[in-house]
């Protein structure tokens, strides 16, 4: 069932979105803040349009080229396996894994996500005879877990899987979310993707379009002001929801 979350004005929560810490009546809700964090990232930001891609299996290959690299280097990674005429399961089951790595080097640690790549299309090819659209029938938990299955890809890369390519309503999360809600003081240092998932789903609604949205918009928070050495708050879209004390910084 869907619920209101896009009502997060000052009238309704008390609260003041200006870029300013606003003095607070009362204490927000997990759920509260939650559904706060996205208007005032939406309405700062607008719409991030992610995730960039032409067809569901674009979205997998990128997602697991995406590992531990920026975005450009994965774009070139793709143009080269589109020009290639690389881009579909057929092909990246047949073609020699050495020249695979070679196509994909742009993406980084091109030997290593050469062989990731090949086991999920083994997987895709030997379980759902490479049709894609087999393996995205599955009911969500048991696509997450068989996607999770493959040697190589880790939730965060599952998820991205299951929500952009499967539409299936899941939260990704990622560095970017997890030093969010730390600064925000709303996790510790000791929380697991596990716990930082059920945290962002229990406050949120069962949509994929507003999850994939979501998402983004902390990714684009997380690069331009909630950064790895340094917090810029002056100007963040979730600078008036810091309460006092806080942003909180990780310690080591």
């Amino acid at each position: 069932m869907r619920f209101q979350i896009f009502d997060c004005t000052a009238a309704a929560t008390g609260y003041a979105f200006d870029g300013a810490r606003s003095q607070r009546e009362a204490q927000m809700t997990t759920t509260e803040k939650i559904q706060a964090f996205y208007r005032a990232m939406f309405d700062a930001l607008g719409p991030q349009g992610w995730w960039p891609a032409e067809t569901p299996f674009e979205v997998v290959v990128g997602a697991i080229l995406t590992q531990n690299t920026n975005w450009k280097n994965v774009e070139r990674a793709i143009a080269n396996l589109k020009r290639e005429g690389l881009l579909d399961a057929a092909s990246l089951e047949t073609i020699d894994i050495e020249r695979l790595g070679e196509v994909i080097r742009p993406a980084g640690y091109f030997r290593l996500k050469a062989k990731r790549l090949k086991n999920f299309i083994h997987m895709l090819t030997e379980e759902f005879g490479g049709d894609l659209d087999a393996l995205f029938a599955l009911s969500t938990a048991t696509l997450r877990q068989t996607v999770l299955g493959v040697t190589g890809i880790g939730p965060e890369t599952a998820d991205s899987i299951v929500l952009y390519a499967a539409a299936r309503p899941v939260f990704v999360v990622d560095a970017y979310t997890a030093r969010i809600l730390y600064r925000h003081g709303m996790v510790d240092g000791g929380a697991t993707y596990d716990d930082l998932q059920s945290l962002m789903q229990s406050g949120l609604p069962d949509d994929v379009d507003l999850l994939k949205e979501y998402h983004a918009l902390l990714v684009a928070v997380g690069k331009r002001y909630c950064k790895k050495r340094m917090a810029e708050c002056a100007g963040c879209p979730l600078e008036g929801l810091l309460e006092d004390g806080q942003p909180v910084w990780e310690v080591g």
